[in-house]
C-alpha cells in the first residue's frame, strides 16, 4: 500500500530519492560526454580535417557537375540526343565522341566511353557523401576506395585529353572541361587518401601485427589505433 509522497513507478519515492537519482542521470550524461569521439579533428601530418565537410562538398558538387556532364555526352554515343552542344570546336566533339578511339573502348567495355566516366563520377559523389567527418581514422576503406575511383579517373582523363589532339586531331569543349574536373578532383581528395595511408603505416609500425591492422582498415575499434591516430 502506497503512503502520502510515495508514487508508482521507477522515477521517485520521496523528494530526497527524486535528487539522487538526477545525481545520478547527470553523473551518467557527464560520462556518456566524455567518450563521445571528436569527429572534427586535424589529421597528420595537416593542420586540418581532410575528412571536414568543407572539403568533401566541393568535391561532390564537382563530381556531380561532371556526371550531368558526361551523361549528356553518353546519350549522344547511344543516339538518344540528335546533336552535343560545343560553344567553342563545334563539330569537331562530335567527330571525338564517335572516332575509332572512343569506338574501339565501347567494343571493350560494352558501353561508352562517356559512360564510364558518368559511372566514375557518381561513384566519386557517393563515396565523398559517405562516412564522417573522421572517416580517415574510422573507415579507412571507404577513404582508399573513394582515392582509387577519384585518381585513376584523373590519369585517365588527362591521357584521353592528349589523345584527342595527337590520335583524333580534333578537340572537344566538353571532354576538356571534365577532365579539368577530374584533375582539380585529385588535387581535392589526395590529402585524405595520404592521412589514411598514413595512419594505417601508423599502426603496422607500433603494432606489427597483420589483425590489428586488417581490423583498423576495416574500422574496427582498436586500443592500439587509437593512440596512435593523431600522433604526427
Amino acid at each position: 500500500m502506497l503512503t502520502q509522497g510515495q508514487r508508482r513507478g521507477p522515477i521517485w519515492i520521496g523528494p530526497s530519492t527524486k535528487i539522487d537519482e538526477q545525481r545520478v542521470n547527470f553523473s551518467t550524461m557527464s560520462e556518456l560526454g566524455e567518450n563521445i569521439p571528436d569527429l572534427d579533428v586535424n589529421a597528420p601530418p595537416w593542420k586540418r580535417n581532410p575528412s571536414a565537410w568543407s572539403q568533401r562538398i566541393p568535391i561532390c558538387v564537382l563530381a556531380g557537375v561532371a556526371f550531368l556532364i558526361a551523361s549528356y555526352m553518353a546519350l549522344y554515343q547511344w543516339r538518344l540526343v540528335g546533336d552535343v552542344w560545343d560553344p567553342i570546336f563545334g563539330e569537331q566533339t562530335r567527330q571525338v565522341l564517335d572516332s575509332e578511339v572512343s569506338e574501339k573502348m565501347r567494343r571493350w567495355f560494352r558501353i561508352p566511353d562517356a559512360a564510364l566516366g558518368a559511372l566514375a563520377y557518381l561513384g566519386d559523389l557517393i563515396f565523398g557523401l559517405a562516412g564522417s567527418t573522421r572517416r580517415w581514422q574510422y573507415r579507412p576503406w571507404l577513404v582508399l576506395l573513394f582515392g582509387l575511383d577519384v585518381i585513376p579517373l584523373g590519369i585517365v582523363s588527362a591521357v584521353l585529353v592528349v589523345m584527342q589532339g595527337t590520335v583524333v586531331g580534333a578537340w572537344c569543349f566538353l571532354c576538356l572541361v571534365t577532365a579539368v574536373i577530374s584533375l582539380l578532383l585529385v588535387a581535392l581528395a589526395y590529402d585524405e587518401v595520404w592521412s589514411t595511408l598514413l595512419y594505417l603505416r601508423r599502426v603496422w609500425r607500433r603494432t606489427r601485427k597483420a589483425r590489428v591492422l586488417w581490423d583498423v582498415f576495416w574500422g574496427r575499434a582498436s586500443r592500439e589505433a587509437d593512440e596512435v591516430a593523431l600522433a604526427a
